[in-house]
């Protein structure tokens, strides 16, 4: 913690070839001077011992056992839950705009509280944009 308000207090120049020096612009910062990603991977490791992530680590190990990988370490079951779960947010946010979008046409009542629902109308091509394709089965056509 120390370390890291020293890190935010400092200042650099930059000397000109003329001998005079100027302070430098965006340095001072909070950015890492300890390489270029060595000490935030191994933050991010440390971190995610203590996540616990949407999707259980049952749930994303078994799927990752049923592709062929035996994660024997815990982070990487949830770094790939942490990974599956922004792959889901990202679509479901993407539907939830194709929803804002197709019900902007209707009518303006002003209503505090609106819900919306995911349908295949929202999420098929909400999905399509990440290259899934879905079609309705026979039976609900």
């Amino acid at each position: 913690m120390a370390e890291n308000s020293q890190q935010t207090s400092l200042t650099a120049t930059v000397k000109h070839e003329s001998g005079a020096s100027s302070p430098a612009s965006g340095v001072g910062t909070t950015e890492s001077r300890s390489g270029p990603s060595g000490q935030s991977l191994s933050e991010l490791l440390l971190q995610l011992e203590d996540y616990s992530p949407t999707l259980p680590d049952a749930v994303t190990a078994h799927y990752l056992n049923t592709a062929g990988l035996e994660a024997s370490d815990p982070r990487v079951v949830r770094l790939v839950s942490l990974a599956a779960q922004k792959f889901l947010s990202d679509i479901t946010n993407d539907a939830l705009q194709h929803c804002k979008m197709r019900g902007a046409g209707q009518s303006k009542k002003a209503t505090k509280d609106k819900r919306y629902t995911l349908t295949m109308e929202d999420l098929t091509p909400a999905l399509q944009e990440y290259g899934i394709n879905v079609k309705k089965p026979h039976y609900f056509v």
